[in-house]
């Protein structure tokens, strides 16, 4: 593949990605999510506060509302640039959860969303995570679990099969689940962990069990007419008022010790 290829096909992932993410800021709830994780970090006004894993930057323009120096940062140079032209305003840095750009003890809040199931070493973000906060800076980690997506299906075993198959494919994909014990793991204080289910029944979830199934099929967990049947089976749930998904998220925060 040629630089000029592999430029497009960058793109194309990043705009895939980005169109992923809008439609998870959508979601019915998701804003009551995003302000819980603020409430989370009990901000101080003009204290800085990093996004890790900041995407599209959304939240880094909500926290700076509230009175805060809010950085966002993400390994990805697309996506800053795209956040970059989003919000002009905003402060972005490139670096990933595990060597942030900050000094030891630098920082009062650090939030995660939607970041350590992609990790392969989600401990390593802990431990860099404790190092950059100041003593009594809190940390607030959320994400839904994949391994835990309900899905309403005449087929409950193949259900199952396509949603741990595409579970099986991220970094560490139950990370919802291990949040308390990394925390508590990492030497953090007041470790609470709350737990908000998505219901959703809108038949515009169906794009989601999409995503599911092409990885489970690709990786030959699930053959083709299966799926296909069974995006079917879904369709007409849809169709006919029938659909239902629901997703655990889990918000887990602590502070850190002095």
């Amino acid at each position: 593949m040629s630089k000029n290829q592999e430029a497009v096909e960058d793109h194309r992932d990043t705009e895939a990605l980005l169109a992923v993410l809008d439609s998870a800021d959508r979601m019915p709830g998701a804003a009551r999510l995003r302000a819980r994780s603020y409430e989370l970090l009990s901000l101080v006004p003009d204290s800085t506060v990093v996004d890790v894993g900041c995407g599209a930057g959304r939240a880094v323009v909500e926290l700076a509302e509230r009175g805060v120096h809010a950085i966002g940062v993400d390994p990805s140079p697309r996506m800053l640039a795209a956040a970059r032209e989003r919000w002009p305003e905003a402060e972005f840095r490139e670096a990933g959860a595990e060597e942030l750009p900050f000094a030891g003890g630098s920082v009062r809040g650090y939030r995660a969303d939607k970041v350590f199931h992609v990790l392969q070493e989600p401990a390593r973000a802990v431990a860099e995570a404790r190092r950059v906060l100041c003593p009594g800076g809190r940390i607030v980690l959320a994400g839904q679990d994949w391994d835990a997506i309900m899905i309403d299906s005449d087929d409950p075993p193949l259900t199952r099969t396509i949603v741990h198959a595409r579970a099986d494919l991220l970094g560490t994909p139950r990370a919802g689940r291990q949040y308390r014990g990394l925390l508590l793991a990492g030497g953090f204080d007041d470790v609470t962990v709350e737990v908000h289910t998505g219901v959703f029944t809108d038949p515009a979830m169906l794009s989601l069990l999409a995503r599911l199934v092409e990885p489970a099929c690709a990786v030959g967990a699930v053959g083709r007419d299966r799926a296909d049947e069974w995006l079917a089976e879904q369709r007409r749930r849809a169709e006919a008022g029938r659909f239902l998904v629901a997703i655990p998220f889990f918000v887990a925060s602590a502070t850190a010790s002095a």
